[in-house]
């Protein structure tokens, strides 16, 4: 009888370093990070209770739901995701609770608004428009750090989100979705610019408005549930998203206009798989 050696499972250091050098695991630590550059400046005080309701509500909500699926207790890395995103676009200022209400909807809506393979619906979007809805909550994206002070860092705050949103945009193989969403999004309000009232279009292009689409590119857009895994679908994907928030300002003029971009954008990438799904079926049939 061959004496078969033994292999000993990971260490924890070794299954945090690879959980962390995973897509889910670089976006929590860029968040984390971003979430305490903006602490620095909007005071922990201030911050801490939207975090904490947001983030705690969502994990315990989601934990019950992934042991009844998975048969075993597992991290529920996507809820604390989405409860840091609803955190981090809601005011600063808002009530706990508010958080804590969207966050849950969001992690909801993942089990009860799905397609065969996936959510249909970006869950922090969907959250963030529900609470818009329910309680009239503001939106600050502080999270993309748009107040720091003194002015002299902004270029410095800027450089960071954009180099770690590229970072993640890449990682998760979704760059052509927010570059396309960038790209189409300052075409039209520049065209309108120029064609139109600039007066009207004047905030898009200050510093607090392109904090948010930075992070609303790269954090948000690029959802690898929500959003198409080829280049081709990722440009058209990210030009619906930003063709209907430019409508959605200009003829609505509503502060949730990003949003619905995406949730519309999310609704074509569910229609598209469930077109593409057929064709695949019909053409492994007539190859067999």
């Amino acid at each position: 009888m061959s004496n078969i050696p033994l292999v000993e499972p990971p260490s924890r250091s070794t299954r945090l370093r690879r959980f962390f050098r995973s897509p889910k695991g670089l976006l929590i630590l860029v968040l984390s990070a971003l979430t305490v550059g903006a602490a620095v400046a909007n005071g922990v005080a201030t911050i801490a209770p939207g975090v904490i309701g947001a983030v705690v509500t969502a994990m315990l909500l989601d934990a019950p739901l992934l042991r009844r699926r998975k048969r075993k207790w597992v991290m529920p890395d996507g809820a604390l995701l989405t409860g840091l995103i609803v955190a981090m676009v809601l005011s600063a200022q808002a009530p706990w609770y508010v958080g804590a209400f969207a966050s849950a909807l969001g992690v909801a809506a993942k089990y009860f608004l799905r397609s065969r393979t996936a959510n249909i619906f970006n869950p922090a979007a969907l959250a963030l428009l529900a609470a818009y809805v329910v309680f009239h909550s503001g939106q600050s994206w502080w999270g993309a750090l748009p107040d720091l002070t003194p002015a002299l860092l902004e270029p410095v705050t800027l450089a960071v989100l954009l180099a770690t949103g590229l970072l993640v945009a890449d990682r998760v193989n979704r760059g052509p979705a927010a570059l396309s969403f960038l790209g189409g999004y300052y075409l039209l309000f520049t065209a309108n610019a120029f064609l139109g009232d600039p007066a009207h279009v004047a905030a898009i292009f200050r510093s607090s408005d392109l904090h948010a689409a930075l992070f609303f590119a790269f954090f948000m857009v690029t959802d690898p549930p929500t959003s198409p895994p080829g280049p081709r679908n990722q440009i058209i994907f990210g030009a619906i998203v930003a063709g209907v928030s430019y409508a959605v300002f200009f003829f609505v003029g509503a502060v949730y206009y990003l949003l619905v971009g995406l949730l519309v954008a999310n609704a074509w990438e569910a229609w598209r798989r469930v077109q593409a799904k057929p064709a695949h079926s019909a053409a492994k049939d007539h190859a067999l």
